[in-house]
């Protein structure tokens, strides 16, 4: 008879829907991925999970303890409810109540790099770290805190928005309506967004990234931008250089404050780019306190793209089993 307990851990974007069944061990037994409806609002999102849970419980027949949700996005930690998802354009989305309803299984629901932090704090690249920091470089920049070994949740549950440090006081202008924020300057949208701008003024140097994006500046997106790097781009150097900069700038900060044993570098842009972590790892040393960096470490997601399942999953367990 098989004594394990099995949770399920959803990573919902804007884009997709990753699902799995996780055992306590972080172990991805099943998993499921789908394109996001977010056209089709909340109720046609959370059609998807539950014709995915019940995919998933069909594929294993085993008893689901509890679901894990890892959602971008501002979250009630009382509720489970969405408080604003921008990739979404979720407000006040009732969605850990609604699933729960839908299912008949409890859930709980976070922010999405806080349930990537979770799985690499408790089975990825930072095991065993009582201090700990994880920043998760994709469309946006989130993060994830754990100080003394115990995650940071803030008096709102909003600790680990470090996208929106100021890095640059005149810098762009970030989504959130502050000047400079790191995201701006380093997220996927501000790099895109960076990169065309130095396009238009100067095509000549901007001729092989214009190329790759197929001759419209608009399709110019972060991965172009790292085609032209691997390609040799001149250009495409220089804007890196600045990204460095922006997260060198930031990341500096939050050692000085927050003194890690260890940050995890993770998400798209990290993943399409992996010879960063060295790159971010030099500014950052270079720019924080010495007494802050003689034991820290720089490393890359151990766990990749299944960061977030798994980590959702490991909050289920916790929450509903205490079975870590």
């Amino acid at each position: 008879m098989d004594l394990k307990k099995y949770a399920i851990g959803i990573d919902l974007g804007g884009s997709k829907i990753a699902l799995g069944i996780v055992d306590e061990e972080g172990r991805l037994v099943e998993l499921l991925r789908y394109e996001t409806d977010a056209l089709g609002g909340p109720g046609a999102v959370i059609n998807q999970m539950v014709n995915g849970i019940t995919q998933l419980k069909r594929k294993t027949a085993t008893s689901i303890s509890g679901i894990g949700i890892g959602v971008a996005g501002q979250v009630d930690r009382e509720t489970g409810g969405v408080i604003f998802a921008p990739n979404l354009d979720w407000h006040n989305v009732p969605l850990g109540v609604d699933l729960e309803k839908e299912c008949a299984i409890p859930v709980v629901v976070t922010n999405d790099v806080r349930a990537a932090l979770w799985g690499e704090w408790l089975f990825g690249a930072g095991r065993g770290i009582g201090d700990l920091l994880c920043i998760f470089i994709g469309t946006g920049i989130g993060g994830g805190i754990v100080c003394g070994g115990r995650l940071i949740e803030g008096c709102s549950n909003t600790a680990g928005e470090i996208g929106h440090i100021t890095v640059d006081l005149n810098g762009p202008l970030c989504h959130c309506g502050n000047r400079g924020c790191m995201e701006a300057l380093a997220g996927g949208w501000g790099i895109a967004r960076r990169t065309r701008e130095s396009v238009k003024a100067d095509p000549e140097s901007g001729s092989t990234i214009l190329e790759l994006a197929g001759g419209g500046v608009e399709d110019i997106t972060a991965k172009t931008l790292a085609q032209a790097f691997f390609a040799g781009d001149v250009l495409a150097g220089e804007i890196i250089k600045e990204v460095i900069d922006a997260l060198g700038a930031g990341i500096s900060a939050l050692v000085n404050a927050l003194n890690p044993c260890r940050i995890i570098l993770g998400g798209g842009f990290i993943e399409g780019m992996p010879e960063l972590v060295s790159r971010i790892d030099h500014e950052v040393r270079r720019r924080a306190l010495s007494a802050a960096t003689g034991r820290l470490t720089v490393c890359a997601s151990k766990l990749g793209n299944d960061a977030g399942i798994i980590g959702a999953a490991a909050l289920a367990h916790k929450t509903f089993s205490g079975s870590i």
